[in-house]
C-alpha cells in the first residue's frame, strides 16, 4: 500500500507541472514562473515580512493567522526554487548535512562575501 504524498510533495509537483504546460493568463504560478526571479522574488519578501508580522499577534486568531502567511511564504519559495531549477529534495539534503553541525560553526564555515 503506498502512501499520500506529502503536501509540500504535493505542491512542488503542481508547480512542476505548471512550469511545463500552463498558460500563464490561466495560472498564477504560471505567471510568476513566466516573471522569473523578478517577479517572485519581490512576493517571497513581501511573504517573509508578512510572516514576521503575523508571528508578532497575540493568541489563537494570531497564530492561525501565522500558518497562514508561513503557508504563503512556503508556495512562493517553492515556486523561485522551481524558477531556478531546484528541487525540495536537495533543500532537504542541505538541511540533513547540517544536522549534528553547531549553527554556529556552520555559519562560519560559509564562504565569507564582500
Amino acid at each position: 500500500m503506498s502512501q499520500p504524498m506529502r503536501p509540500l510533495d504535493a505542491l512542488e509537483e503542481t508547480i512542476r507541472q505548471r512550469a511545463t504546460g500552463a498558460d500563464a493568463g490561466k495560472s498564477y504560478t504560471a505567471k510568476l514562473l513566466a516573471g522569473g526571479v523578478d517577479k517572485i522574488g519581490p512576493k517571497v519578501t513581501e511573504e517573509a515580512a508578512e510572516v514576521v508580522e503575523a508571528a508578532a499577534e497575540p493568541g489563537d486568531e494570531g497564530r492561525a493567522h501565522f500558518v497562514y502567511e508561513v503557508g504563503d511564504l512556503l508556495y512562493h519559495t517553492l515556486v523561485l526554487c522551481r524558477s531556478r531549477g531546484v528541487d525540495l529534495a536537495e533543500v532537504e539534503a542541505e538541511l540533513a548535512r547540517r544536522f549534528g553541525a553547531s549553527g554556529i560553526a556552520e555559519k562560519e564555515s560559509r564562504p565569507k562575501s564582500n
